[in-house]
């Protein structure tokens, strides 16, 4: 009998505990993809750095990711795509150089690019399925985030990409929640 009390105490606690963590996932659809992201895990770590973050950057006058109209108007089956190279672009330009003396902003960092490459992986398999189609509108506009950030030396993109990632967030939620 002791057993078994303890046992239904520990399932009651796991299933608790697996509620509290998902409660922060959302669903977002981008075209035929469908990814549940941890939103509030996100930028729960993007809001307590980006002051910081923000203050290293030394350009003000440039834009990565709001370069007139880079992530406005893009069609629905292509937000698939672009999502696709955005999670691939701050995974592989991004993350890797944004290093800085702060142990606690590093940290914040790598949690936040975890995140991001557990979205990369649910993409990846969608796109993988043929699902997630590349049309020329989000191939030009992701050429064009790319020009924006190799014209600035690899420490400075990265931080402003990092700086700028509510941009990226803010049009994720707009656009992929239906």
């Amino acid at each position: 009998m002791k057993g078994s009390n303890l046992f239904l105490r520990l399932f009651s606690m796991s299933c608790l505990l697996n509620l509290m963590l998902t409660a922060g996932n959302k669903i977002f659809h981008f075209g035929p993809c469908r990814v549940s992201i941890s939103m509030t895990e996100i930028r729960s770590g993007f809001t307590a750095i980006k002051d910081d973050i923000q203050a290293r950057d030394p350009i003000r006058t440039l834009s990565i990711l709001s370069y007139p109209h880079s992530l406005h108007k893009v069609k629905s089956s292509d937000r698939c795509c672009i999502t696709h190279h955005l999670f691939n672009f701050y995974m592989d330009k991004v993350f890797k150089h944004c290093k800085t003396e702060d142990s606690y902003i590093n940290r914040k960092i790598s949690s936040i690019a975890n995140s991001f490459l557990s979205v990369k992986r649910k993409l990846e398999q969608c796109h993988e399925q043929n699902k997630c189609m590349c049309g020329q509108e989000s191939t030009e506009k992701f050429k064009q985030i790319l020009v924006n950030y190799e014209g600035l030396n690899v420490t400075s993109a990265a931080i402003k990409s990092l700086g700028e990632l509510d941009i990226l967030l803010d049009w994720m939620e707009k656009s992929g929640i239906h």
